[in-house]
């Protein structure tokens, strides 16, 4: 199987890059000792999903799917790996839900927790599950991205509920997203949270620009979404000790305002042929739009990340873990 490996040293070169001009991380010191998790834990949304459940250990995503080669469509889930996974991987950890090398690993220790279309408000459900199954342990990497789903509901209110009240109710769930990560920490599980990315950046908000009059949709998008980090990141107890805090909606304002940055060559539109895949989860290496390239552009479909988009929040989540002193 060939998955373009150029690209693939282009996008990990591009968010290292990125990084290391300090525009996409926060907190952070040196480590006496590099932390070296027993076991990944993700929590979230479908941006943290693979769905197997035709039971295979070979799920899907809600992103680019691999495929063994663009003549056999056989899905390959270890390629285009989520950010959850790359960041297993550092530590040759992998989940149940992709766990099917030639030589599968007996009864992987990690878990994933998400679930689609989660919303702030079914975080604290998910912690307890993975409570319910295990103690949490200081050797537990748990990561967490959420809150993307929030903002579009809250958009979906508009114009009915005033900007005002839609941002108020944003920075009450982005507080009680701090206050569950706090309370995740205190377990003495290490933390990564991911601020989402700037939803006015996205193709959906692009057309919601385009086929509304009434303001800039786009613009209002991007300020949901800044109100609703900008309290999660006032909520975290962010010493660097316990959590590790990626800012991905720098990032991706930061590739979206300069060309090719991280690697990327449209950060515009989507990747996935609608008429060739109904749903995200639909979407693979054949499925693209013409020219498409899974790992050059920033977004799969109109709201999820492609496969390069994952691997560059990857990227900068094992980056925050190595530098941060857990």
């Amino acid at each position: 199987m060939k998955l373009k490996s150029d690209r693939w040293r282009r996008a990990l070169a591009g968010g290292a890059l990125i990084a290391s001009l300090g525009l996409v991380s926060c907190g952070g010191g040196q480590q006496v000792q590099a932390f070296s998790p027993n076991r990944v834990i993700a929590f979230g949304d479908e941006s943290s999903v693979i769905d197997d459940s035709s039971s295979t250990a070979n799920g899907r995503k809600y992103s680019v799917n691999a495929t063994v080669s663009a003549t056999d469509p056989t899905l390959v889930c270890s390629a285009f790996p989520l950010w959850i996974q790359a960041t297993a991987s550092a530590y040759n950890l992998v989940f149940p839900q992709c766990n099917n090398a030639a030589t599968p690993v007996a009864s992987p220790a990690s878990r994933i927790r998400a679930t689609p279309n989660a919303k702030v408000a079914d975080l604290a459900a998910q912690i307890d599950a993975q409570a319910a199954e295990s103690a949490y342990t200081t050797r537990d990497l748990a990561m967490v991205l959420i809150g993307q789903n929030d903002v579009l509901a809250a958009y979906a209110q508009f114009p009915s509920v005033p900007e005002t009240q839609l941002i108020a109710n944003l920075e009450n769930a982005g507080k009680a997203l701090g206050e569950q990560v706090n309370r995740l920490a205190a377990t003495g599980a290490k933390v990564l949270i991911a601020t989402i990315a700037d939803v006015g950046l996205t193709p959906f908000a692009a057309d919601q620009k385009k086929n509304n009059t009434d303001t800039d949709r786009a613009a209002l998008l991007s300020r949901l979404t800044a109100r609703f980090n900008a309290s999660m990141r006032a909520t975290i107890i962010n010493d660097g000790r316990m959590i590790g805090l990626i800012l991905f909606d720098e990032y991706t304002q930061t590739v979206y305002r300069i060309v090719n940055a991280g690697g990327f060559t449209n950060v515009l539109d989507a990747v996935c042929d609608p008429a060739k895949a109904p749903t995200i989860l639909d979407c693979t290496s054949l499925t693209l739009v013409a020219n498409g390239n899974a790992t050059t552009y920033l977004w799969g479909d109109a709201t999820h990340l492609s496969a390069g988009g994952q691997l560059a929040l990857g990227t900068l989540a094992r980056q925050r873990a190595s530098n941060n002193p857990f």
